[in-house]
């Protein structure tokens, strides 16, 4: 595991206002023990971003999410304060910026991104789904911003 990752995680869970507060009351060893769960918990995360077939990173002005599948991993803020979704978006996880989409309505009209990895043989209806190489050629049509694009690139 790169260091960087760890001391980031770290970091983040130090910060948490929780831990903080049983560090200044004295708690320490708890404080010490909490971190540590976050960190191995949030490295999980990352471990099943890097694997799971359909796991991405959607940023909108709601918040960012991480999701893994059957997991879903949210903050109410912009992907720039949340070192969770950004350490596996630089890790290469697909990134779907949908802060330039202005088309909320068929933006909201779309399936969901299937969480085994395939799509429904009958993508319409409620409830329908699609793999994730279609579910962002439909966002990039609406104007979203892709990073960590999951499909090879065809050379001419």
């Amino acid at each position: 595991m790169q260091t960087g990752v760890l001391r980031v995680l770290r970091a983040t869970a130090a910060s948490w206002w929780r831990h903080i507060e049983l560090h200044r009351t004295g708690q320490t060893a708890l404080a010490q023990r909490l971190e540590r769960q976050t960190v191995l918990r949030d490295l999980g995360y990352l471990r099943q971003a890097a694997t799971l077939p359909n796991a991405h990173v959607i940023c909108g002005e709601g918040g960012t999410f991480l999701h893994l599948g059957w997991t879903t991993v949210s903050t109410f803020a912009p992907i720039e304060r949340f070192p969770l979704a950004a350490l596996a978006v630089a890790r290469g996880t697909p990134f779907i910026d949908i802060r330039p989409v202005t088309g909320v309505i068929a933006f909201a009209n779309l399936p969901r991104v299937a969480r085994d990895g395939a799509g429904d043989s009958e993508p319409w209806g409620p409830g329908r789904s699609v793999s994730l190489t279609d579910y962002i050629d439909m966002v990039e049509e609406l104007g979203a911003r892709i990073a960590n694009h999951p499909r090879p690139r065809q050379s001419i």
